[in-house]
């Protein structure tokens, strides 16, 4: 039997470490780092480097820049699972007297206020956090350059703010509460707003020799929640595994998952690329892939995973610019999902199964279109059309004999049973659709009825 803690093939780390080995050479990175995790368990590490002897393990940090952004979310999420704050809020309502009052906190999360994305005056990520001491100086005099909730609009600004906002209700420096509630929890103990040793330093790789020099390393200040943090492989992977299963300790898995969905205005058809609630989500291959990229000059960094392989894998480099660690990361999730798919748990029986939901379960009929629901454990359901197009969701229990709805169309819907007098179900109504036990059944609560003369041919 698999175990999750089973190393891989060695033909898979051969794969992953020519993979890993191009993209170093190819893309001429001082050094580079990368990890895979399964089911939360560290499986494969490799580190290559231009340095005789000092390739980098799973322990050495770089600087992880945006990436950074996704920790501050989960402190705005676990405020708002408090109750201290609501994502529909506007700013002012919590942090009074900046220029982005009217935008909620929503909004900022998902880069849909239409503030500008980069901060005015000079290149804020090679320049000391000093020039930037207030708010007034990273938004500058006119900090929109979209109509706020219209369109999807990447922003340092927007996430500074959020950091603000966090140090505002809390009553302490942002990486304080960063380091209690998110880092200190989940075991993070090689992520830190400054570099601790062992780390790597941020060069720049010529782009037409094959020479470099160092980037400064200069501290953010009041854009830390930006971009400030160092990380590891090793703790990145623990952190993308809570953003795929949560912890009671920091948010919930229902909060996580609210995170991993799509938040901001979508391209017209199928999207390929979006934005959550401080993740990115891109699908491809037919999988969806949750993390985030980051870059600051010296270093780039990917974290990416699929909920759907268990998979989980970080690339950290130390060069403004060269290898892309995004397509990287993807490479490396797709060599170890092809090679090793995951091994499904054996089928078990539920330990128990309420009666009333057993009478629920088959098929069920939305005009003449075939779902069938299925009762899972505890007391959630799912839906989903018989054909496997179409909309289908799994529902949460909500203690009162009504369930709802977690994904796709029918999210945060509510589906009920609805019973005749004698207790016998007559129909679901979710969200207004009826659903019947035969297509147009007579005598049940059709919309718009069922004509009296029911189903016929066409005569000859």
């Amino acid at each position: 039997m698999t175990s999750p803690r089973e190393e891989l093939l060695p033909t898979t780390r051969r794969a992953l470490l020519h993979r890993v080995a191009t993209a170093q050479a190819e893309g001429r990175a001082p050094s580079l780092v990368a990890s895979v995790l399964r089911d939360g368990e560290l499986v494969w590490t490799e580190g290559r480097t231009c340095v005789e002897g000092h390739a980098p393990d799973e322990n050495v940090q770089y600087r992880i820049g945006s990436i950074t952004k996704t920790f501050t979310a989960v402190l705005v999420m676990r405020l708002r699972d408090e109750g201290v704050l609501d994502l529909s809020d506007p700013l002012e309502k919590h942090l009074p007297g900046t220029a982005a009052g009217d935008v909620t906190i929503a909004e900022l999360l998902a880069h849909t206020s239409g503030l500008a994305a980069e901060t005015p005056g000079e290149w804020w990520e090679r320049t000391p956090g000093a020039q930037r001491p207030e708010l007034g100086d990273v938004l500058g005099e006119q900090p929109f350059k979209h109509p706020t909730g219209r369109r999807f609009h990447y922003s340092n600004p927007g996430y500074t703010l959020l950091g603000s906002l966090i140090e505002a209700l809390r009553g302490e420096p942002w990486e304080a509460v960063l380091r209690r509630e998110i880092l200190e929890p989940l075991g993070l103990d090689r992520t830190s707003a400054q570099p601790q040793a062992p780390h790597a330093g941020g060069w720049a790789v010529h782009p037409w020799a094959d020479v470099m020099m160092p980037e400064p390393a200069e501290d953010l200040g009041v854009m830390a929640p930006a971009g400030q943090l160092w990380s590891t492989t090793a703790d990145l992977g623990r952190f993308a595994a809570f953003l795929l299963e949560g912890d009671d300790r920091v948010l919930s898995a229902d909060t996580v998952r609210e995170m991993r969905e799509p938040a901001s205005p979508l391209p017209p058809g199928d999207w390929d690329v979006t934005y959550g609630l401080g993740t990115q989500l891109i699908r491809g291959d037919g999988r969806t892939l949750v993390g985030h990229g980051g870059s600051l000059p010296g270093f780039m960094a990917g974290l990416w995973a699929s909920a759907e392989d268990g998979l989980v894998a970080v690339t950290l480099t130390n060069c403004t610019s060269g290898p892309a660690v995004t397509a990287l990361a993807f490479d490396l999730l797709k060599i170890v999902a092809e090679a090793e798919p995951r091994i499904p748990e054996a089928w078990r029986p539920l330990p128990e199964l309420d009666k009333d939901l057993l009478a629920l379960a088959g098929p069920w009929y939305w005009g003449t279109s075939t779902f069938v629901l299925r009762p899972k454990g505890d007391g959630a359901l799912e839906l989903a059309p018989l054909a496997g197009r179409g909309r289908g969701s799994g529902f949460r229990p909500n203690g009162d004999g009504t369930w709802t709805g977690l994904e796709g169309y029918f999210a945060g819907e509510q589906l009920r049973a609805v019973r005749r007098p004698d207790g016998t179900v007559s129909h679901l109504d979710l969200g207004s659709f009826f659903f019947t036990r035969e297509p147009y059944e007579a005598g049940t609560a059709v919309p718009g009825g069922v004509d009296p003369e029911g189903w016929r041919g066409l005569p000859s």
